[in-house]
């Protein structure tokens, strides 16, 4: 092959995991595709293990058994504690000389910016923020959910819409199309048995997350609760980024606000008209743009900017990640 493997990129989400492998001048040698990475469950030795699989597949394909530096950006990798202690499992394989781990937040964020500047709020299960400047500052918050004062993400909002419409019907709250259209969506007539079924697990919980889609369809029909709700996360994510933006001293400076996860993604006009009416009047040089491009690519970038690699490997690694997106 003639190439040495310099990173080996690692992007693992709950449900699923990818993997790259890239030489010194961008060219991706390998990719694959794991599992879930769900340490919290089953502890950090045996997520790690869960990775081994894709990570051996890509090494095979790529002709190698290691690499330089091990770029992995981890779902629930929320404290420093954690990272080192995921950090350490990933060296004791021996997949790269040096090891470094971030949030998987991180990897959204350096995919959608030219270097590592900017902030990113991600919003799909949960919502996370974090920020970073290339002299290595970062910003960051826990997003552990309500202990850690979170709202938001889709697991949240569904949980939100779910109690409005509760109230509705059994009179404690106003009225809203809310009580209606959930339990519609699972062939049931009344909240009462929507609740009933969740509570005895007729309906999965895993399932509720079928009705964040609800809420914004109820909210684009005008439906005021339902639009409070959307106004209230479009105030929640520009909250996030504007003390991101605070923390970096960014908040003067022209400076990328990249919107990612699949709530974000699906550019719910409403959502997105509020979050950018918001930026303009807290943070006016945020540039808000929705991120598309794959997370393993922000691994990938954060390697080879570990490992101080030209600016025409990071060219050539986008370029390969952006092609096959298209």
């Amino acid at each position: 092959m003639g190439m040495t493997a310099r990173v080996l990129a690692v992007d693992a989400g709950n449900s699923k995991t990818d993997v790259a492998v890239v030489a010194a001048d961008g060219t991706v040698l390998a990719t694959a595709r794991g599992g879930g990475f769900r340490p919290p469950a089953v502890g950090a030795q045996q997520a790690v293990d869960t990775l081994a699989e894709a990570v051996e597949q890509a090494f095979t394909a790529a002709g190698v058994t290691s690499v330089d530096h091990v770029s992995a950006c981890l779902a629930n990798a929320d404290f420093p504690v954690e990272e080192e202690t995921l950090a350490a499992a990933l060296h004791a394989r021996a997949w790269g000389t040096t090891v470094e781990v971030r949030n998987d937040t991180f990897a959204i964020l350096r995919a959608g910016v030219p270097e590592p500047r900017g902030v990113a709020v991600v919003c799909g299960a949960g919502i996370n923020c974090v920020g970073m400047r290339p002299d290595g500052r970062t910003a960051r918050f826990p997003a552990l959910g309500r202990i850690s004062g979170d709202w938001g993400g889709g697991w949240g909002l569904a949980e939100e819409a779910l109690w409005h419409a509760a109230r509705a019907e059994d009179g404690r709250g106003e009225p809203t199309a809310l009580a209606h259209t959930l339990p519609g969506h699972f062939g049931l007539p009344t909240m009462y048995a929507l609740i009933e079924a969740l509570h005895l697990q007729d309906i999965p919980d895993a399932r509720r997350h079928e009705l964040t889609p609800v809420l914004f369809a109820t909210a684009a029909s005008g439906d005021p609760v339902a639009r409070r709700i959307v106004d209230r996360l479009a105030d929640e994510v520009v909250t996030m980024a504007t003390v991101a933006l605070t923390r970096l001293d960014l908040l003067e400076e022209e400076t990328p606000v990249l919107l990612g996860g699949g709530v974000l993604a699906a550019r719910h006009p409403q959502l997105t008209d509020g979050i950018r009416d918001l930026l303009t009047s807290r943070a006016p040089k945020a540039v808000p743009q929705v991120v598309t491009a794959s997370p393993v690519l922000g691994a990938a970038l954060l390697g080879l900017d570990a490992v101080r690699a030209e600016a025409e490997a990071h060219e050539r690694v986008r370029t390969h990640f952006e092609r096959r997106s298209a």
